[in-house]
Parts: C-alpha cells; structure tokens; sequence
C-alpha cells in the first residue's frame, strides 16, 4: 500500500449524519421532470424508490465549490487528488416505507477506499454506506452502497474499455431523449453542480468527453420508473445497477425491463444508440 493509500483509508469509518423533512414539492417536481401526469402528494405519501435522492441535498457554500462543480475535496468524502469523479453503481434495500411528512435522518459511513490500477492510470474506489432511519425509528428504512470511483485526467491516446452489447429480449423499452434541459433539471433537484452535466465547454475541453454526461443516479431512476410505469402495484424490496458506459446527451437512450420467470425478480438494463450496454440493474420485489 502507498503512503497515499495508507492516508485514504484513514477515513474509512468516518461519518456525516444529516436532517431532512420529507416535503412533497421535490416529489411533484421530479414526477413532472419524468412527464409523468400531475401525482397527488399529500402527507403519507410514500416515496418511490430512489426518490430519497431528492432529500439530504448537498448544501455546500459556493465558496467550497471547486473548479468542476463539486465541493472542494476533503470533509467528509476522502480528499482523494484524482480530477474525475464518478457515480460507479449502488445498492439498496428498501425496508420500510418513507412517507411525505417524515422526519429523517441519514447516518452515512465510509465503509472502504481501495487503490487499484487501470488500463488509463490509477483508480480509486469509495464505497459509503447510507441508513434513511424516519421518525427517530431504530431500525434503518432504506440502506444504500454508494460507489465512487476517481480517475486521472484523460490524456490522449487513452483507449477506452471495449463496448459490451446490451442484452435481448426486453418486455418493456423506452426510448429517452436527455437533453441538456433534463439533465438541467435533474441537476436542480438534487443540488448537483458537477459541471459534466451542464457545462459543454468544460465537459469536453477539460475533460475530454463528446458530450454532456447522463447523470448515473437519473438513468438508475428512470429504469426503476420503468417498474412504476409497466408494474404500479409492485413493492421494491432490493434494486442495484453497475454504470457500464457513459451516456451522453448526443443521442436517445433507451431503457429496458425484463420481469423474471420467479415473479420476484426483474432484470433492468439501459443501452445507447448503438445498442452498448450502459447500466446494468436488477430489482427484487417482496
């Protein structure tokens, strides 16, 4: 382990705990956002999975905002000195309900930080743990795995991983078109200013992508919207998704659903234009 290694992995164990109230306009905001019809929210209201993304936002000052949107490295996320970040993947269980007007508490930790060598240069990986507890409950609504991993700076002549085919054999399948005003909007909701998602100027002459980058977590949540679409009965116990590929805002994605023969198990898979796999997902149901 390098020196720097060693240093990184003294913030494991390390946790934040947040407050937050479940109001209902981020709901009815992110529902219109995914042009759903107008929802009634009202107190009791449970929220669909992943909606918990709208709460707990990252409310950093603008002075600690740094060069690519994010806060400053340091604080409660290791100061990890990798240019790129991004949104690796997730996993979740959903224990029990979060309803409009519950008084929440996030206690996150920083389960792991683990160096490892690529094919374009070193990586950094960290996995944190979130527990969603509502109204002073024991017991945790909601644990999520969030995984980070931080790259060097693009350089020419960095070869890209080879493109996996998406999977056949799709249910359901929608076609999106995620502009830079979705991705706008996403950002707004969730309090996101990493500039990848709105600054073209930035996203390709500072870090060398064709084009703005579909954010991980909204692609997560539209493939889940595909079970509330095709499924609107169906009780999510467990969902993960592994980000495979950048998406950019160049072309149409498209999201794909696949319920399993068990009847408990629904295989999500979202792809781009040229059929590569993107994201790679699956959710269980009670």
């Amino acid at each position: 382990m390098t020196q720097e290694a060693a240093e990184l992995s003294a913030w494991i164990g390390r946790q934040e705990v947040l407050q937050d109230e479940i109001g209902p306009t981020p709901m009815k905001a992110l529902n219109a956002t995914l042009d759903h019809a107008p929802m009634d929210v009202r107190t009791g209201t449970p929220l669909p999975p992943l909606w918990h993304w709208l709460y707990f936002l990252p409310l950093h000052r603008q002075s600690e905002i740094g060069a690519d949107g994010h806060a400053r490295r340091g604080g409660f996320l290791p100061p990890v000195p990798l240019p790129r970040r991004m949104w690796a993947g997730s996993q979740f269980e959903f224990r029990s309900p979060v309803r409009v007007g519950d008084t929440v508490q996030r206690t996150s930790t920083i389960a792991n930080v683990s160096e490892k060598a690529g094919r374009t240069g070193k990586l950094v990986f960290v996995k944190v743990r979130h527990e969603v507890r509502c109204n002073g409950q024991a017991d945790p609504a909601i644990v999520e795995f969030h995984d980070i991993v931080y790259r060097e700076a693009r350089q020419a002549g960095d070869v890209d991983p080879p493109p996996v085919p998406s999977p056949q054999g799709a249910t359901w399948q929608r076609a999106i078109v995620a502009d830079d005003v979705l991705l706008f909007r996403y950002s707004a909701l969730t309090f996101n200013g990493h500039r990848i998602h709105y600054d073209r100027k930035y996203v390709t002459e500072v870090e060398g992508y064709p084009g703005l980058i579909v954010h991980g977590p909204l692609i997560a949540t539209l493939l889940m919207d595909q079970i509330r679409r095709e499924m609107p009965d169906a009780d999510v116990a467990s969902f993960s998704f592994k980000a495979v590929r950048p998406t950019f805002d160049l072309h149409p994605l498209r999201v794909n659903g696949a319920p399993q023969a068990d009847g408990k198990t629904v295989k999500l898979w979202a792809q781009d234009h040229e059929g590569w796999l993107t994201m790679d997902a699956v959710a269980t149901l009670r």
